[in-house]
């Protein structure tokens, strides 16, 4: 499981045109996209939201628990990307939908557990994704 965090002051997602979740331009929050691979697990979803949750990359070198920071969780697949050969990427790596979307639940349900106000994207869905990143700070998390 992997989860590329950025640190944002704003985002929003989008699956036809209908805005589903976003965190309003009103403070700090972060994006969490999360790719899933075969043989991971709930209890790694677990491991890897509390990491996020904790992960001091806020401003004053804060996380998302001290300040209650919103996160937007969005599946992608992609970040399993293998491009070693060739143009086309392979997607071999990623685990198939059936495995990944309720991985990517339980990790932004984790997220709830912890105190988190999470909203997230449509698995599977073409989504739009609109995101002011804050810094900028990107963070790829793996366990």
């Amino acid at each position: 499981m992997r989860v590329l965090v950025q640190r944002v002051s704003s985002a929003a997602v989008s699956v036809d045109g209908r805005q589903v979740g976003a965190i309003r331009p009103d403070g700090q929050g972060l994006l969490a996209f999360v790719g899933v691979t075969h043989g991971d697990g709930v209890e790694k979803a677990h491991r890897l939201a509390e990491k996020l949750w904790n992960l001091r990359i806020l401003a004053d070198e804060k996380c998302a628990a001290d300040v209650n920071a919103p996160v937007l969780v969005i599946s992608q697949f992609t970040l399993y990307a293998d491009t070693a050969k060739g143009r086309r990427p392979s997607w071999n790596a990623a685990a198939p939908g059936a495995v990944a979307e309720p991985l990517v639940e339980a990790f932004a349900q984790a997220l709830r557990g912890l105190g988190a106000h999470v909203e997230s994207g449509v698995f599977g869905a073409h989504m739009r994704v609109e995101l002011v990143n804050d810094g900028p700070v990107t963070v790829m998390l793996e366990l």
